[in-house]
């Protein structure tokens, strides 16, 4: 590539990530020349900084033309902007918690957290803009390798040693699967930009070959619902979320999941929506059952682990799973409001999510244990935790008035009004969702009937601004889920995502 060609190109598209990026590789350098005993304080305010900045620069973006840089490996388009903005937007909040998080055997890797959390967070954005297989497995790499290292940050602790082991061999596994499955979309059609693999995929003699194109699928699949903690390759996800400090809890269990589902939308969705099954019909009709199976063990096997479970974060690592297992209705359902769907429930999951692990990050730390039990009296204690945890607790079981609950139903209706309608699957979700009361409402069963010490609890200001934050958005998009999608097509033209495979190919060459 000449320098002429390397000019010609808008790199203003990649503003926000080259933010990410100056911001994590000045605070690496920073950190080097620190000495130990400094506070790492500063290093917090100048990644703050640059989150901020990139949030703000993906929102200047909101009406910037689709564009398209080293040739088409590189996307801006609304579907990259709209999953920016909760990727960024998450790890805001997730470096508030991270802020406040006081444990002695962190303190020394306190500073290389910040620029990991960054590293992870910018191959979570290269994924959202990638439209080349090489760029998505590289960002997803870099998502991945930064999220082994910050779960095994406390060094000195087993349970976290343990959980960075078996993050890294499970992960290590689901790559070598989510390879193995790209390297025969790529034998099959010469080609790894996304666009032109599905323009191929309609060639006569590739279909001829619908067996090995089906294969090719599940291996994919299968490979990337480890990084959304889907069943069966969901095992790593309670021992990590316990071993793993909160904070690094808190951002898989949202960012690295948004980014998950991100690159099913980008991989599965645009690679094979024109390709041809077994029989010559399409290939996301005939895996359509085989989809619905995973989504309603996922739900299924989530719920109904997460009863027995004593430990707060194993809890709601079952949770995640099962939650994980909703947002795979949509891809089942294949509703015209798919992108809507998945977007505004993971914007909803978002604000429930770490909000309810501000306080048990809280309570947590203060006790020194994550049993359960910590939550006992906590409404005497604390009513100011007590109440917020109330709102996050409903929400995630999808009670009405939450924005948990708008993002069910709305996952629901679509189930029953695809074309065939999916009441089956529609049922389990049903069945999944009261199971969840049971455990969601055993949490608040504790904190307002269960007897405990009369302890205070100290709550940060950093943490009570993210708890009033996220308990105020949780309400407000219960009640005026119109606000949040509003701002989707106001400003988000998901054709962008549809555009012809011909028009694009054209671009491309």
């Amino acid at each position: 590539m000449d320098l002429d060609t390397l000019l010609s190109f808008d790199w203003g598209a990649m503003a926000p990530e080259f933010i990410i990026l100056g911001t994590a590789t000045l605070l690496s350098v920073i950190d080097l020349f620190m000495k130990k005993e400094t506070s790492r304080k500063p290093i917090a305010w100048l990644t703050g900084a640059g989150v901020i900045s990139a949030l703000v620069s993906v929102l200047m973006q909101l009406d910037h033309k689709v564009t398209s840089i080293l040739f088409d490996t590189y996307r801006l388009d609304s579907f990259s902007v709209a999953f920016k903005i909760l990727m960024l937007l998450g790890t805001g909040l997730v470096l508030v918690l991270a802020a406040s998080y006081k444990k002695d055997d962190i303190e020394e890797n306190r500073g290389e957290f910040y620029y990991l959390l960054l590293t992870a967070l910018l191959g979570a954005m290269m994924m959202a803009s990638s439209a080349d297989l090489i760029t998505l497995f590289v960002g997803l790499e870099l998502l991945s390798l930064s999220s082994y290292i910050m779960a095994g940050l406390e060094k000195r602790d087993k349970r976290s040693n343990e959980s960075a082991f078996k993050y890294v061999v499970s992960g290590g596994i689901a790559t070598a699967i989510t390879l193995f499955g790209m390297s025969y979309v790529f034998g099959l059609t010469g080609e790894t930009n996304l666009f032109l693999i599905a323009q191929n995929m309609q060639d006569p003699e590739i279909l001829k070959h619908g067996f090995l194109l089906v294969f090719a699928f599940f291996i994919t699949f299968a490979g990337l619902t480890f990084k959304i903690a889907a069943a069966p390759l969901h095992m790593w996800a309670p021992d990590v979320y316990e071993g793993a400090p909160v904070p690094v809890t808190a951002f898989l269990s949202v960012v690295s999941k948004t980014a998950g589902f991100v690159i099913m939308l980008r991989l599965i969705i645009i690679t094979f929506i024109a390709a041809a099954g077994i029989k010559g019909d399409s290939l996301l009709l005939q895996v359509q059952p085989y989809v619905m199976v995973l989504a309603a063990v996922t739900m299924i096997i989530g719920n109904v682990t997460a009863l027995k479970q004593r430990n707060i974060k194993r809890m709601f690592a079952y949770s995640s799973i099962s939650q994980a297992g909703y947002i795979l209705v949509p891809f089942v359902s294949n509703s015209s409001l798919m992108f809507e769907l998945i977007w505004f429930y993971l914007l909803a999951y978002l604000f429930m999510n770490i909000g309810a692990f501000t306080i048990i990050q809280v309570l947590t730390t203060q006790a020194k244990s994550n049993d359960i039990s910590v939550f006992r009296s906590l409404f005497k204690r604390s009513p100011w935790l007590a109440v917020p945890m109330t709102i996050f607790l409903l929400s995630l079981a999808g009670i009405p008035v939450t924005a948990g609950f708008v993002g069910k139903f709305g996952i629901f209706m679509g189930a029953l009004g695809g074309q065939p309608a999916h009441y089956w699957l529609a049922g389990v979700m049903m069945v999944g969702t009261l199971i969840s009361y049971v455990y969601y409402f055993n949490v608040m069963a504790v904190m307002f009937f269960r007897d405990g010490e009369e302890a205070k609890i100290s709550v940060p200001p950093g943490l009570a601004v993210v708890l009033a934050f996220c308990a105020v958005s949780t309400v407000i998009l219960g009640i005026m889920p119109e606000l949040a999608l509003n701002f989707f097509y106001g400003n988000f033209d998901i054709n962008e995502f549809f555009m012809r495979i011909e028009d694009i190919a054209d671009h491309v060459h």
